[in-house]
């Protein structure tokens, strides 16, 4: 997984073209074990099932037509038939020396996420969908995308009509409320109106006013959005979030556009009226009872819906933002909304670039369920995050030499985001705080410690080495061939949307890391050794910090 990889592949496949006239890929990997050399291709096994001959004997051939006497040492036919390769030290340290890097790819990424709740505090349902989205960002940005970040705030909807008509009622201002009164607010107005239908018919029509520019529903509501949005800034600000006032994009700011929306769908014969309502209806989406699920556009009382908005976003992001690509980072209960609305978009040829929906699952509590406080209420995320620093904080008492309220900071907000970004997004993951803050295993502060100790064994070195020249010993080689799997790497997450790879990966660095300070002494050896090893340590270094930044990540330089 190196700079070096792409010649292999190209010189395995000319070899395959000489020697049977044939162009094929080799599907290089990494071996698995130190024994079958750095890389292996099962080529000549897909050659000789294609032309029914022994594998060792077209392995034989590929071999002898192959041409890396200046890359590896002389190839060796294992098992069956692969073909294992080995670098030579002086091609590795090459590709250590002269890592690979990214231009612009010319296209532009529109990112969806993190999408909290006018006038509701963010809890940990939102911790997921932003820790992953800014990861992504960072990932796509680094790979040569222009990356344009919309949190989609949901500041539109049945709820403020609710809440400005339950407001309204009781006699009080908005401007009297903060956000936890504002949360408070909604929670009787949600009461309210489950149990009075004529306050829920009033409160249908208060969301009318507020999508026709009532003057006093706006101001009410515009309180309510200030509000929540400086309250907002300070979880990301608390989270090292990249999220700033300028990437909000909320619901409302599609308004003007919904009954356009509803329009061109008309025009198109793409919607239909149900029970009073203007809905599509999708071939292939059927409800459990075997009904046709529609998509609604407008509802029956003359307010637009989630759908609508949703549309409307893909209109602005296409024609607008101009979008290449665009990444929905929303948990895996949206899917069936994300699908429907994706294949409307496409029937009515607004959409005509790659949509992809970056699901995530559940954070749960230490018993298997969907975490919450001891009442059964939402954790608020600001509340989680604040818990983690503590618990970081707890662990760095006594430690000399370092900001302690900094690091705290960085190791508990590192740890949570790791310990997020560490598993397969599609899984649920328990939040368990003694496990994430650990200096060992596949946690945050395990990296966040290599790169600290990296740090100080450089300082103590006092010598700029910046190249390495020797690789003999194998846990050099072994390193060495980890750090050039970097940028690689990081490609195949920009591509699979896939943060976890970017986590291995990192640890398998920090894991062969490890392995090197036991067998390879740095500051005790002399001369060359001595030098090429602090080169190796130093390109170690930037891969972890770089690596640890992509993932939003801070690395301490003391911990």
């Amino acid at each position: 997984m190196s700079a070096v990889l792409p010649v292999l592949s190209t010189r395995l496949s000319a070899a395959a073209t000489a020697a049977f006239g044939t162009s094929y890929d080799p599907e290089l990997r990494s071996a698995t074990k130190p024994e079958f050399g750095h890389f292996q291709s099962n080529l000549a096994l897909r050659i000789g099932n294609a032309l029914g001959k022994p594998p060792r004997e077209i392995a034989a051939q590929l071999v002898a037509a192959l041409d890396i006497d200046d890359l590896c040492r002389p190839p060796e036919i294992a098992g069956p038939g692969f073909i294992n390769l080995t670098l030579l030290p002086q091609t590795l340290a090459k590709a250590v020396n002269e890592p690979e890097t990214f231009g612009s790819n010319g296209q532009r990424v529109v990112v969806d996420y993190s999408q909290p709740n006018v006038a509701k505090q963010m809890h940990v349902g939102h911790l997921r969908s932003t820790v992953i989205g800014d990861a992504l960002c960072n990932v796509l940005r680094f790979v040569g995308y222009d990356v344009v970040r919309q949190n989609h705030v949901g500041d539109w909807g049945t709820q403020y009509g609710m809440m400005i008509e339950q407001l309204l009622d009781e006699g009080i201002t908005a401007e009297s409320l903060d956000l936890e009164g504002l949360q408070r607010l909604y929670e009787r107005s949600r009461k309210h109106f489950d149990a009075d239908g004529t306050f829920a018919d009033r409160s249908r029509l208060r969301v009318v006013a507020l999508q026709s520019g009532d003057p006093e529903t706006r101001a009410i509501w515009r309180h309510m959005v200030d509000v929540s949005l400086d309250d907002f800034d300070k979880v990301y600000a608390l989270l090292g979030s990249a999220l700033t006032r300028q990437d909000v994009y909320g619901e409302s700011a599609y308004n003007d556009d919904l009954p356009h929306v509803v329009d061109d769908l008309l025009k198109q014969g793409l919607l239909v009226e149900s029970e009073g309502a203007m809905c599509a209806f999708l071939p292939g989406y059927l409800g459990r009872d075997g009904e046709p699920l529609p998509v609604i556009v407008r509802k029956s009382d003359g307010g637009f819906g989630y759908s609508a908005t949703d549309l409307a976003a893909v209109r602005h992001r296409v024609n607008t933002l101009h979008a290449d690509r665009i990444v929905y980072v929303v948990d895996h209960r949206q899917a069936l909304h994300f699908d429907m609305i994706v294949t409307l978009a496409r029937t009515a040829h607004w959409l005509d670039v790659p949509a992809e929906h970056v699901s995530f699952g559940t954070v749960l509590g230490p018993n298997g369920k969907p975490f919450k406080t001891r009442e059964g209420g939402t954790i608020k995320l600001v509340e989680l995050l604040t818990g983690a620093v503590d618990r970081a904080d707890a662990l760095l008492a006594g430690r000399e030499g370092i900001n302690r309220e900094a690091t705290a900071r960085a190791v508990g907000i590192g740890a949570v985001k790791y310990a997020d970004l560490s598993s397969d997004r599609g899984n649920d993951y328990v939040f368990d705080l003694d496990r994430m803050v650990a200096m060992t295993g596949n946690t945050g502060p395990y990296l966040q410690y290599a790169h600290a100790r990296l740090t100080r064994l450089l300082a103590k070195a006092g010598q700029d080495a910046t190249e390495v020249t020797e690789l003999e010993d194998p846990a050099e080689q072994r390193l060495a061939l980890l750090l050039t799997g970097f940028a690689a790497t990081v490609e195949q997450v920009a591509e699979t949307l896939q943060p976890h790879r970017l986590c291995t990966y990192l640890y398998d660095v920090a894991s062969a890391l490890s392995v090197f300070y036991e067998q390879c002494p740095v500051l005790s050896s002399e001369g060359e050794t001595r030098a090429s090893r602090i080169a190796l340590c130093t390109a170690t270094r930037k891969v972890l910090q770089d690596g640890l930044g992509l993932l939003g990540i801070e690395a301490p330089d003391a911990m």
